[in-house]
């Protein structure tokens, strides 16, 4: 998901020159890094987070809370949706951030890549060291950098003493890179834990990867904040109540929605309280309200796609992919269809490291029908005729469509019924960005 920016044509390159994909090792990230001058060694206190799904989430919520506490920020974040320069946010000299201008982060792929000097390694090795590059040359209190994949081998695993350490909920995914079991899931994630350095763990919906990650913090001299025993944060009357050993903090419901958003919210909140620069009350209380965070249970309120819809439908988006995240989107769901009742519609396409049915089966009994869709983005999309075969497998009732659009249109053509539908386009950060990118609402 490019854009014909100078950039992209650099990546483009580098992308025709390097395989892709993954080869988890820091041998090559370090030379390169050697190469460069050693920038990891030269960024502000970092905060590093890893986990299976919220990273995005709380990486928001963390920013948010630090720029408006007046802190300048850096955020580096992966997968993008649309542009690459999402990748890359750069604390701007007059408060708040921006993504990276396209010439500096051009220029920045340009001096990595001859660094390099064509040696074997991977484009995202290459896209990190110039993450290193980026925020070493320019001024920001502090750093959130976000795991790719795993943990213990990721490319960003090189930043040897961050500020905090955050690992949020770990489940099943990727799992031929990462283990086919949890708590070897948990063993890779849990390899960014450094000795000394706070880790902050976020909620745990399988005990296992707790007992993991506690005992590899505990092995190596890590001091450890757990949710819901050392800092814990619910939902009462409208409001969100987050208490940890500093006192109690009476919050606005995050902005972001479902109840998941809660934890993830107290996971930042509580990293940003071990760090160099706790913020204020106030500061938190503004960034729950404030915090974006595109792809994930994102509404859309305007554009050809609303056109397509039924009079007074919703369209939502989310990029889950995994059986983990398919919970969380499915108890947001409930919660939506508790408060305003609607005959829900999924659009999903997925890519084939995913494991659809665990996925599909988080909203057996919810969803009205399944419409599977190509990803026009990636070579590796599950053809809709296999991925609707994964849904019924699941328990749904599903059939292929062509696209997005002809679903909308499949289901609002002859649309008379009372309420209007909901539908939720999901399964993949790739078809999320396509969304996005062909309703003109590309991340800013």
């Amino acid at each position: 998901m490019t854009t014909t920016s100078l950039a992209a044509a650099e990546i483009e390159t580098l992308l025709g020159r390097h395989p892709k994909g993954f080869d988890l090792t820091l041998e090559r990230i370090g030379r390169l890094l050697t190469a460069l001058g050693d920038p990891h060694l030269r960024l502000p206190p970092t905060i590093h987070v890893a986990g299976t799904n919220g990273k995005g989430s709380v990486t928001a919520f963390a920013r948010a809370i630090l720029e408006a506490d007046g802190r300048g920020v850096h955020t580096h974040t992966s997968p993008h949706l649309v542009n690459w320069h999402e990748r890359y946010r750069l604390a701007a000299p007059q408060g708040g951030s921006r993504l990276v201008d396209d010439r500096v982060l051009a220029e920045a792929v340009k001096v990595a890549a001859k660094a390099n000097g064509g040696r074997p390694i991977t484009v995202f090795e290459i896209l990190t060291a110039v993450t290193f590059v980026l925020f070493s040359e320019h001024p920001a209190d502090l750093a959130i950098v976000e795991v790719g994949l795993g943990g213990r081998f990721d490319a960003t695993n090189v930043i040897a003493r961050p500020a905090v350490s955050v690992i949020t909920p770990i489940s099943l995914d990727h799992q031929s890179f990462l283990g086919d079991r949890v708590e070897l899931i948990a063993a890779e994630k849990g390899g960014i834990i450094k000795p000394g350095v706070p880790l902050v763990i976020g909620p745990q919906g399988e005990e296992v990867a707790l007992e993991v990650l506690t005992s590899i913090a505990d092995r190596i001299g890590a001091p450890v904040s757990v949710y819901s025993q050392d800092f814990f944060a619910y939902e009462e009357h409208g409001r969100m109540v987050y208490q940890d050993e500093h006192g109690l903090l009476d919050l606005p419901l995050p902005r972001l929605p479902g109840r998941h958003q809660i934890g993830n919210a107290a996971t930042a909140i509580a990293a940003l309280r071990k760090g160099p620069f706790p913020p204020s009350d106030a500061a938190v209380e503004e960034g729950l309200s404030s915090v974006e965070w595109f792809g994930r249970m994102q509404r859309i309120t305007d554009g050809p796609l609303l056109e397509l819809a039924a009079a007074g439908a919703e369209i939502w988006i989310d990029g889950g992919h995994n059986p983990g995240a398919g919970v969380a989107i499915a108890e947001t769901l409930a919660d939506m269809e508790e408060r305003v009742p609607r005959p829900l519609f999924l659009i999903a396409g997925m890519i084939n490291t995913k494991e659809p049915v665990g996925f599909f089966s988080a909203f057996s009994g919810m969803a009205r029908r399944v419409f599977t869709v190509p990803i026009a983005m990636s070579e590796a999309g599950i053809d809709p005729d296999e991925l609707a075969d994964a849904a019924i497998e699941a328990g749904l009732d599903a059939e292929p469509a062509n696209s997005v659009e002809e679903a909308i249109r499949l289901v609002s053509a002859n649309w008379q019924a009372t309420p209007a539908p909901r539908f939720l386009i999901c399964g993949s950060l790739y078809l999320v960005g396509e969304v996005l990118e062909r309703n003109g609402m590309a991340p800013r």
